[in-house]
């Protein structure tokens, strides 16, 4: 395997990288530049693959009728509704979801392969806290401001983590109710961050306010454990159970709610919930299984 990917990436496999730093870490890079070097470089190699697997949203697809090679291409979500014509130029293309949920229906997707996560980074946590916990970006999308109301109706303390992304609405909704005692900002956080929330979480919070794409932090909560309590839109239904992973609302009074009833949640069930559905080695079975059919549809076989 070999991943076109930035040369500061790590990879167990062969690494191939001809742009330095990601446009993100450093702002002295065009982006576009940056993109098109990195995309056309992959397709000068196509010859050397038998298949090429983006996850580089819309912009490979305008490579893919130019090379033999096989194109799978994983919709990790629309960026936005104006790059549907390039998708709606190459729907014969081969597509994965991420969700059933996330779907357009005039594209040709071979399979669902949902995101997995490495188990090993988030240990089950048997024994339940208190805090209520939102991880994720500060934006309305996300329902911060909901998971606050949530914890004031429940009277729980709240312990926000996660990047401002929308920094007018954390000025506006957010910041003038952080008070350092039951509602909490401690900025973004890492893999252990996100292990010591979890160590002191009775649920998390997933409030959102459009439908969920997947929603990671949803299955590494479950991974270690957490209940998790999001609002029933979008993918949010594959990947809780209601009732045995965590619960599905529709407003901050059900969410309330459901805060009573996190003791009705096993968390050992919740663990063993990602491992079958959400583990990096179903994902790779899911994705094994698709890279068979693409090879069987051009008539050769999987190396």
């Amino acid at each position: 395997m070999t991943l076109f990917a930035t040369a500061d990436s790590v990879t167990r496999g062969r690494l191939h990288a001809i742009v330095e730093r990601g446009y993100e870490e450093d702002r002295s890079v065009d982006a576009k530049v940056a993109e098109y070097l990195h995309i056309s470089e992959t397709f000068e190699h196509a010859g050397e693959f038998d298949l090429i697997h983006s996850h580089y949203d819309f912009m490979a697809l305008a490579f893919s009728r130019l090379v033999k090679t096989p194109v799978l291409t994983t919709i990790h979500g629309f960026s936005s509704p104006q790059v549907l014509p390039a998708y709606l130029k190459y729907r014969d293309g081969n597509f994965v979801s991420i969700s059933d949920s996330d779907r357009h229906p005039d594209l040709n997707y071979l399979a669902t392969v949902y995101n997995g996560i490495d188990l090993s980074l988030y240990p089950l946590v048997e024994k339940q806290g208190r805090d209520l916990v939102f991880l994720g970006r500060i934006h309305p999308d996300k329902g911060v401001h909901l998971a606050i109301e949530t914890a004031r109706l429940s009277r729980r303390r709240l312990v926000i983590a996660g990047i401002v992304q929308d920094a007018d609405y954390f000025r506006r909704e957010i910041e003038p109710q952080i008070d350092g005692d039951r509602v909490r900002y401690v900025g973004p956080v890492g893999i252990d961050g996100k292990n010591e929330l979890f160590s002191q979480a009775d649920a998390l919070l997933h409030l959102n306010t459009i439908p969920e794409r997947f929603g990671l932090v949803l299955a590494e909560a479950n991974a270690a454990g957490v209940p998790v309590i999001a609002m029933d839109l979008g993918s949010c239904r594959e990947v809780i159970a209601d009732g045995r992973t965590g619960f599905l609302v529709h407003d901050v009074q059900e969410a309330a709610m459901a805060v009573d009833r996190t003791k009705e949640i096993n968390r050992r069930e919740c663990r063993d919930h990602v491992q079958r559905r959400f583990s990096i080695d179903a994902m790779i079975d899911g994705y094994e299984k698709v890279y068979q059919e693409i090879f069987a549809a051009s008539g050769k076989s999987i190396p």
